[in-house]
């Protein structure tokens, strides 16, 4: 339909009234649709058709159109702000359609922005969690942009003679257009050694390690976490790798020793002088670190001067491992005998002190009633 833009606004109103008056369809000459007084208002279609059918011969061409298209295609010309005066005329339903087009492309492309960056705030904060800061956001967003079914990340962290990466496995959902983190691999590379060890760590709602865990229990140390059994069930545990023993995907397996397990990390660290144990404080902060898996440097007292050791958890015989300061391990009974050794000579100290003490007084007795017999005797 052709229509005079100058009438259109008056054709509106007058399509509008005709709809409330319970008029249905619409007949035209789509090549002189100049004004209202040139449409033909039905209120059964079939009525509108054999007008149609009537009116209709080799020079003119009549169509029927329901009232509310005519309605909903002025108003989508009305609100498209085109400039109605530099236009003399327009075909309104071809525009109409045009403006559809363009608002659903336009909500569609807005939808999926919002979509997008919902899930790259949702991704970046999970990566943030897992340990892996907010460098990656920027790599995460161009992935996400090119519409991949999956990509991978990768993240490279030093510590000290060792090269840690993780390769971050992302991939996008079957039923809708969200991307998710599955798993990272993790591989470590240690100075002088001739092999990478590498393994898989999955991403869910539960149960997830985090880099800094990841590094740790690649090193060979233990790691204390709160798990959730396939019933939904909590239960605490300690995890190792048993570098032995490889799972078919070739995970190393893991070794869980649970709270029933018996082990004590408080009373295993009390076997040894470590001064941070002294203060609530400090002792929380001790175990904390410990649990996640970490080495910890702690201030050890031996024959009265401190001295820097590094502690370990060790799960698996119940004790702690130690280090001096050149990261040598010293021997278990080793730390544990000096302490003994120590509380000894504290003890020893400690009774001769009275010992000494008892003697004074002993001779100041004697002296006391000796002087008291002489001057009975006066």
């Amino acid at each position: 339909m052709t229509i005079d833009l100058s009438d259109s606004e008056m054709m509106l109103g007058y399509a509008q009234e005709m709809a409330y008056l319970g008029y249905t369809d619409v007949a035209f000459n789509i090549d002189q649709v100049n004004n209202s007084n040139t449409l033909e208002f039905f209120r059964d279609p079939q009525q509108a058709e054999e007008y149609c059918a009537v009116m209709a011969n080799d020079a003119e061409y009549f169509e029927r159109l329901p009232v509310k298209s005519l309605i909903h295609d002025l108003n989508a010309l009305m609100q498209s702000g085109i400039d109605l005066s530099s236009i003399e005329a327009i075909e309104i339903t071809g525009f109409a359609r045009g403006e559809r087009e363009r608002k659903e492309f336009l909500e569609n492309n807005l939808n999926g922005n919002i979509m997008n960056e919902k899930n790259l705030e949702f991704l970046a904060d999970q990566i943030k969690y897992a340990g892996f800061g907010e460098a990656l956001q920027p790599i995460l967003k161009e992935q996400l942009q090119k519409g991949e079914k999956e990509f991978t990340v990768l993240h490279e962290a030093n510590f000290e003679k060792s090269v840690f990466k993780c390769e971050l496995s992302f991939k996008k959902s079957d039923r809708s257009d969200l991307y998710f983190f599955n798993s990272y691999k993790a591989m470590l590379s240690k100075e002088g050694a001739p092999h990478t060890l590498e393994q898989i760590f999955y991403m869910g709602k539960d149960n997830n390690f985090t880099m800094k865990e990841a590094f740790n229990l690649l090193e060979g140390r233990s790691v204390n976490k709160d798990l959730m059994t396939k019933e939904g069930e909590k239960y605490n545990s300690w995890i190792s790798l048993d570098f032995k023993d490889a799972e078919p995907n070739g995970n190393f397996k893991m070794n869980h020793y649970h709270q029933n397990y018996g082990y004590n990390l408080q009373a295993a660290l009390e076997k040894h002088s470590i001064k941070e144990l002294q203060t609530p404080e400090s002792r929380e902060s001790l175990l904390g670190s410990l649990k996640k898996g970490n080495i910890q440097s702690v201030t050890f007292v031996v024959n009265g001067e401190e001295k820097r050791r590094f502690v370990e958890a060790n799960p698996q015989f119940k004790t702690v491992r130690v280090y001096d300061e050149s990261m040598l391990r010293i021997n278990d009974r080793e730390s544990r005998e000096q302490k003994q050794k120590d509380s000894k000579e504290d003890i020893s100290k400690g009774e001769k002190k009275g010992a000494d003490g008892q003697g004074d007084d002993d001779l100041g007795e004697k002296k006391e009633k000796k002087a008291k017999r002489r001057s009975q005797s006066i």
